[in-house]
């Protein structure tokens, strides 16, 4: 790898290892086995490669939840759906750390408004993919409105039951839990 990619990985390591906020230039450098100097070289800031190094571990763990989604030969969606919220529990309580990242990414977004178009882009691309993996369809065949309802409800539910996990993981809902919870939300809604 060159340094550039050096970095990206450095940057990666870290948000895992320190949070966005608690990671620092020297943090990132010590990791690449770079110079500090490389990250204004290569990335213009800290912030853009912390950022960059975010989005790319998003983007990974919506491949790897894509996967967990598609139903087995012969399995059922709902088995299926049950099987992604047991892998997405366990990644959220094996890595509290890729998920207080992300957290942190929500909060820069209010400090830092150019960071708010790739977000709000990444938020409309995981709204399309959840609509697509739950719809057993590719991402272009997603209706607009199916992005904005099935997608965002999935998207919310996600982030809601993250949080619940991340802020007490002893009492942390689990699959059945969550499936038992949207069944009893459907009876309410008739």
């Amino acid at each position: 790898m060159g340094n550039r990619e050096d970095l990206l990985a450095g940057a990666k390591q870290c948000l895992r290892d320190k949070g966005y906020d608690r990671t620092s230039v020297r943090d990132i450098a010590s990791a690449a086995g770079v110079s500090m100097a490389a990250i204004g070289y290569h990335y213009g800031s800290r912030e853009a490669l912390l950022n960059q190094a975010l989005f790319e571990i998003l983007d990974d763990w919506g491949d790897t939840l894509g996967r967990a989604l598609v139903p087995q030969a012969g399995g059922s969606a709902v088995r299926a759906y049950e099987r992604m919220w047991d892998d997405l529990l366990g990644q959220a309580k094996a890595h509290p750390d890729l998920w207080l990242a992300t957290v942190e990414l929500f909060m820069q977004a209010q400090r830092q408004p150019e960071l708010r178009p790739p977000l709000a882009e990444g938020i409309g691309q995981g709204r399309r993919g959840m609509a697509a993996i739950l719809e057993s369809v590719p991402e272009d065949e997603v209706s607009e409105r199916s992005a904005r309802t099935l997608g965002m409800v999935q998207a919310a539910l996600m982030s809601g039951v993250i949080v619940q996990v991340l802020s007490d993981p002893d009492n942390a809902p689990t699959a059945a839990e969550v499936l038992e919870g949207l069944r009893a939300l459907t009876k309410v809604l008739g």
